[in-house]
């Protein structure tokens, strides 16, 4: 079995077609570091397939850049208006998709759970996760956007869940497969 890596570069990303929010941190041990946080801005352009386009080019200069041994994502959430639930959805699926690309695992979380990794609590709002991002990372610097933030906390909140970036996690081709091989998990 291979052994953990004393340390790991996350990558954590906070979709979305007019600003992508990213950061960037190093995890020693129990100890995170911030390496970089920052946006992508798209609002100036009008094709959603240009915004695509940018949001896969830098989300690949990001992986050539710091080298992840992972990538967190923020799950899209589910609004009231379906046609901007699909352009997340693209958004996220291109980032996701520069990673698999490298062969760097991808992990999604919700953001509720973002909130409540960082915070304690799933209703908080983006102007408290920043804050304890900057008390927990030790900078003083107000990003412009919070959505630079809330692509660190989706770094951070991968970091806390302390998932091996190995690839010794057992996937299953169906139910069938997980069902023979947990047995003494059915009741």
């Amino acid at each position: 079995m291979l052994a953990e890596k004393k340390e790991r570069v996350i990558l954590g990303i906070d979709p979305g077609t007019a600003i992508m929010g990213y950061g960037v941190i190093l995890e020693k041990g129990s100890k995170i570091e911030l390496l970089s946080l920052g946006v992508v801005k798209m609002g100036h352009l009008d094709d959603h397939f240009l915004k695509l386009q940018r949001i896969f080019e830098k989300t690949m200069g990001l992986l050539e850049t710091y080298k992840p041994d992972a990538l967190a994502i923020e799950a899209p959430f589910y609004g009231k208006n379906i046609q901007v639930t699909l352009k997340l959805g693209r958004a996220q699926g291109i980032a996701m998709a520069a990673a698999l690309s490298k062969n760097i695992p991808v992990t999604e979380y919700a953001p509720r759970k973002i909130k409540q990794s960082i915070t304690g609590k799933g209703t908080a709002s983006k102007e408290q996760v920043a804050a304890m991002l900057q008390r927990l990372l030790n900078f003083n610097e107000t990003p412009e956007f919070l959505d630079a933030t809330d692509g660190l906390a989706v770094a951070v909140c991968h970091s806390f869940q302390k998932i091996p970036t190995g690839g010794n996690s057992k996937s299953y081709t169906g139910w069938e497969a997980f069902v023979s091989d947990n047995k003494k998990r059915i009741k």
